[in-house]
């Protein structure tokens, strides 16, 4: 049995942009659906949506028959919770709040096994290695694993070019909420200092070799992100998509119900 290849790592090295679209319903079968509509990725929400390993697990198997890529944002860079979400076939992680270059390092070392890092071995009860029916996983699965930092503070922006810089770093992410709140503007994600921060910080992680990527359900700010250099940009969150939708129905009717025209 073959390693399975990373075909999101592969597009970002090509410089191939990528369109997602974020999950925080936190269930198999929405995700499944949103797998079938098209869009190259998919973050599964551990850090803010109610996601456990178990619940990304059915969520992972949902995904497979279908050609989109799972991106799983874990709540911290704790190696034993990397290690859990590696061993269950998360071959793309997004780690939050990473700060400086020496945080950026402790996380691409737990992606790694010994010598070259920390990732505790158990690939005999892993879904990642196919319970050591993959070929040579525990010495190849590196190779397919991309490593995904996020950049959402004045302090992270400060240490930018060097976490971008660390070695395994595959990509940098920029959370425009917290990045709002961290530089004052709390709630105000499409501030022009917040897009313009995002702009540069784009072009710093690409001068790095690096792929940039953002979070907007604003059209056209996705457009300008994706016209500053990132490669791999989420337009929507099915939350708010389902929010809207759901709204917008009923405004059809109980609106003009309510209404003197709705009345006979």
């Amino acid at each position: 049995m073959q390693l399975p290849a990373n075909a999101f790592k592969a597009a970002l090295r090509a410089g191939r942009p990528q369109i997602g679209l974020w999950l925080g319903l936190a269930d198999a079968y929405v995700s499944e659906l949103v797998a079938s509509t098209g869009f190259d990725w998919l973050a599964i929400d551990a850090e803010h949506a109610p996601n456990d390993p178990r619940s990304v697990l059915a969520q992972l198997q949902a995904l497979a028959p279908y050609p989109v890529h799972a991106v799983v944002r874990t709540a911290s860079g704790d190696p034993s919770l990397l290690k859990q979400y590696l061993d269950i076939g998360t071959q793309t992680v997004l780690v939050p709040m990473v700060e400086s270059a020496e945080q950026a390092a402790r996380i691409v070392a737990a992606t790694r096994y010994p010598p070259a890092g920390i990732r505790g071995v158990g690939s005999a009860l892993a879904r990642a290695s196919r319970w050591n029916q993959v070929d040579g996983y525990v010495h190849g699965c590196a190779q397919e694993t991309c490593v995904l930092v996020q950049v959402e503070s004045a302090a992270g922006l400060d240490n930018l070019r060097a976490i971008a810089a660390t070695e395994g770093v595959d990509g940098v992410f920029f959370g425009p909420a917290d990045l709002a709140a961290s530089l004052g503007l709390l709630g105000k994600t499409d501030a022009a200092r917040v897009q313009d921060a995002i702009t540069h910080g784009i072009k710093t992680v690409r001068a790095a070799a690096r792929a940039a990527g953002v979070l907007s359900a604003d059209p056209t700010i996705a457009r300008k992100y994706l016209a500053a250099g990132a490669l791999f940009v989420a337009v929507g969150i099915d939350t708010t998509l389902l929010v809207r939708a759901a709204r917008d129905l009923r405004a059809l009717f109980k609106d003009a119900a309510a209404s003197p025209h709705g009345t006979s």
